[in-house]
């Protein structure tokens, strides 16, 4: 399949980018060099029968066309990005796992994807929320594993190869092998620092794969984002529910904002031990100890066969369900921002 490109502008004029350290309490970081990481699946992948049975159940990863016809009602406010001082948290939903963190004084990008296409599924049914010649320069990128819905070729050549890139054990080759310059490749439970930012690299319920021949051969996780001020965003990636959400909270206290997958969960049978479903996610963000939580990967690109707006009305009812204040979810439009 082609896959649709955007027009490459050019790389913006940059300040030198801000220097990484490790924390004093890890070790050095080298190239991971394992050849798989299915040791730390939490859940056998697939097997023949379920396959089977998927291809037998015709469309069942895509919505109906009476689900699709609320494509129109889904929340989108395409816009540029509000002002953000240096002492502000800020972040902004360009859409799916894609978001512009404003943090520490830095703009970091987390598994971002402008494309109009990715491999393998349908085109976009929301524009990105954040025009890219709007964004300010990028000071870091946060991947959590490299299905194509969170690493996306043709949006990383858009940045310039000083741009730090924080990736999963394993993926920095794919990195340098682009020409990337500061590729920063942890493992679970790993962290670097980037202009007084630290990212802690945090498990997931997930995998990876990208071609035939590579499942598990990378990581794959989520990040917990930490400025000066101690104020901490816990970014889950793609996953699904599980024990490890309990632990990032028990490492990571007093986390203020988690960014919560709550899409592409059905059929059940096939995607509940990698897709968290709205109520799951609701459950995940109690287990963190998060104060606040945004949904995420949803409304995008349409991976799955729940009804188009699903997602949104049973995240709202959990929500409602366990007494948490409303102000809290922050359900967010493509396109919409909040200032912690």
């Amino acid at each position: 399949m082609t896959q649709q490109r955007d027009p490459v502008p050019a790389p913006a004029a940059l300040a030198p980018a801000p220097a990484a350290t490790t924390r004093p309490e890890e070790p050095a970081l080298g190239r991971h060099r394992r050849r798989s990481y299915r040791d730390r699946l939490t859940a056998p992948l697939p097997g023949v029968r379920a396959v089977t049975r998927l291809a037998r159940e015709a469309g069942a990863l895509r919505p109906g066309t009476e689900a699709r016809r609320d494509v129109p009602l889904l929340p989108c406010a395409p816009a540029p990005l509000p002002p953000a001082g240096p002492g502000v948290l800020a972040l902004t939903w360009a859409g799916h796992a894609s978001w512009i963190l404003r943090i520490g004084g830095l703009t970091v990008l987390t598994d971002p994807v402008w494309s109009h296409r990715i491999l393998g599924t349908p085109p976009r049914v929301t524009p990105v929320g954040v025009p890219w010649a709007s964004l300010p320069p990028v000071d870091a990128v946060v991947i959590s594993h490299n299905h194509y819905d969170h690493l996306d070729a043709p949006t990383l050549r858009r940045l310039p190869r000083t741009t730090p890139v924080l990736v999963p054990a394993g993926l920095g080759r794919w990195f340098r092998r682009r020409r990337f310059t500061r590729v920063h490749e942890l493992d679970w439970w790993q962290g670097r620092e980037i202009g007084g930012v630290t990212f802690d690299f945090v498990p997931a319920h997930h995998w990876s794969r990208r071609g035939l021949l590579d499942t598990c051969r990378t990581l794959w996780g989520g990040w917990v984002l930490t400025d000066p001020q101690g104020r901490k965003v816990h970014f889950a990636g793609d996953t699904g529910y599980g024990h490890w959400f309990t632990e990032i909270g028990r490492r990571h206290p007093g986390i203020d904002l988690t960014l919560m997958p709550i899409g592409a969960y059905a059929p059940r049978w096939w995607l509940r031990d990698v897709h968290c479903d709205p109520e799951e996610a609701v459950a995940a963000c109690a287990d963190l100890g998060a104060r606040r939580m945004a949904p995420m990967h949803w409304a995008t690109f349409l991976l799955s066969a729940e009804p188009v707006l699903e997602p949104l009305t049973r995240v709202r009812a959990a929500w409602a369900r366990t007494g948490r204040p409303r102000e809290d979810l922050w359900d967010l439009p493509v396109g919409g921002s909040r200032t912690l």
